[in-house]
């Protein structure tokens, strides 16, 4: 065991909620081939989750291969010479458990829920397709088929389609600018052999991250893991960096999009900084007190006191790298998309001013502590904080979160709103219903 472990470390996590505490320990291993290891003991139920954490997402794709990311999670559920296509799932379940994946920016994540007493099936088929992917031609032009109709439904779709055109507008240079599913051309081209070369240079245990929560030992789980990852060699090709950064953006950006469809809609995005960034705890909670459920601020003011909308929402989602605060607002038939322009404007407006009243603050760190410290309560939510923390910036990162939320404070929330709510940093973008006579606003 020693040879195969370069490191070993504890991190101790302690959060509190309204009268309960929990302690986390989070064990840091690494085997000989750059694989980390993170194991959270949760003695108890007989249940694991056991999730394997690549850090390559869309931001790593070049143009011409856009959406390769997205395709690569659907072909590794394909086969290998040992598991036939389509039967990793079926494995799983045959032994109780549930298995499934998914694609962001940053990272593509593999994960199984399944009794403990059965951890070593999760871990055999997730170690052998890290290594043996078959990547057979004749499975890769009917599931790429499937991943163009996904492609599809996004540009029929005309709030998706809106989105989309909103962050290849706010985005002239850096990779967030393109949709995690790919642009359609370049799902038409790409190549079996392009999903080759991408499986082989980014697919490799020192570009891996295993994550285990639930009943198990550290040092059992950590065996088991060397058993089934150790003789996987790390990359020879190391993944290339994302070193394109974002230019300051130096003037407001507008843009039209026609759809076909009844509801105009409105999306407003301005440009924030990655996670880890001192601003972005502020911003998080800026973003629920104007944007989360129906007693936000921009829901009570545009839906209920004024009756302008239909709904509003936002978020503002912190990533690797520098991202997007992004409100949006459907208008009531009568009214358009300019008057929820403007009446988002002032909402923000006040907060620049005046900030939010302390009982607001409480309240939206309450919810942020809550949400966070419930997520913990399931294996399957721990490990997905735990994994999404590793890849884009550093575990540690959940030991300081709740603190920097708690300290935050009105001041923080005005100083955060005047740096980033500002026209040279907005990008406007405007579902128009097609086929309908348009005047200023796209009155309904």
């Amino acid at each position: 065991m020693k040879k195969l472990i370069l490191t070993a470390s504890c991190l101790i996590l302690t959060v509190s909620g309204a009268g309960a505490a929990d302690t986390l320990a989070v064990y840091q291993d690494s085997l000989a081939n750059g694989l980390k290891v993170l194991t959270v003991e949760k003695p108890g139920l007989p249940l694991v989750s056991f999730q394997v954490w690549y850090r390559v997402g869309s931001r790593n794709e070049r143009p011409g291969i856009t959406g390769i990311s997205h395709l690569l999670e659907h072909m590794m559920f394909k086969g290998t010479d040992k598991t036939g296509p389509e039967e990793f799932s079926k494995i799983v379940q045959k032994y109780g458990g549930h298995s499934n994946a998914f694609t962001s920016e940053d990272y593509t994540a593999y994960y199984e829920n399944i009794s403990t007493e059965f951890l070593s099936v999760a871990m055999e088929l997730e170690s052998d397709r890290m290594a043996n992917l078959k990547l057979d031609p004749k499975e890769f032009d009917p599931e790429r088929n499937v991943v163009k109709e996904e492609r599809r439904l996004r540009e029929n779709s005309p709030y998706g389609r809106l989105f989309e055109e909103m962050n290849a507008a706010a985005y002239t240079a850096h990779p967030y600018g393109w949709p995690i599913l790919g642009w359609m051309t370049d799902l038409e081209s790409v190549t079996n052999q392009d999903l080759r070369d991408y499986y082989r240079t980014y697919y490799a245990p020192n570009n891996a991250t295993c994550v285990i929560v639930g009943d198990v030992k550290r040092k059992d789980a950590l065996a088991m893991v060397a058993r089934y990852f150790e003789k996987i060699p790390a990359g020879v090709r190391k993944p290339p960096k994302v070193t394109t950064v974002e230019p300051p953006q130096t003037g407001e950006r507008r843009i039209k999009v026609m759809k076909d469809t009844r509801m105009p809609l409105v999306a407003i995005a301005y440009h924030t900084p990655e996670i880890g960034q001192p601003d972005t705890y502020p911003l998080e909670l800026l973003s629920n007190i104007l944007s989360n459920g129906e007693s936000s601020r921009l829901y009570r003011s545009l839906v209920y006191e004024k009756q302008l909308a239909l709904f509003a929402g936002g978020y503002n989602d912190t990533q690797t790298d520098p991202t997007l605060f992004i409100f949006y607002s459907a208008p009531l038939k009568g009214h358009n998309t300019e008057e929820l322009e403007q009446a988002i404007a002032g909402e923000l407006e006040k907060i620049k001013k005046q900030g939010v009243t302390q009982r607001e603050l409480q309240k939206s760190q309450n919810q942020l502590e809550a949400e966070f410290v419930f997520q913990q309560q399931r294996n399957n939510g721990l490990a997905v904080q735990i994994g999404s923390a590793q890849t884009r910036l550093d575990w540690r990162y959940l030991n300081s979160y709740l603190k920097n939320i708690r300290s935050v404070t009105n001041q923080d929330l005005i100083c955060v709103a005047n740096k980033y709510f500002i026209d040279q940093n907005k990008t406007v973008a405007t579902l128009v219903p097609a086929n309908e006579p348009q005047s200023k606003g796209e009155v309904r």
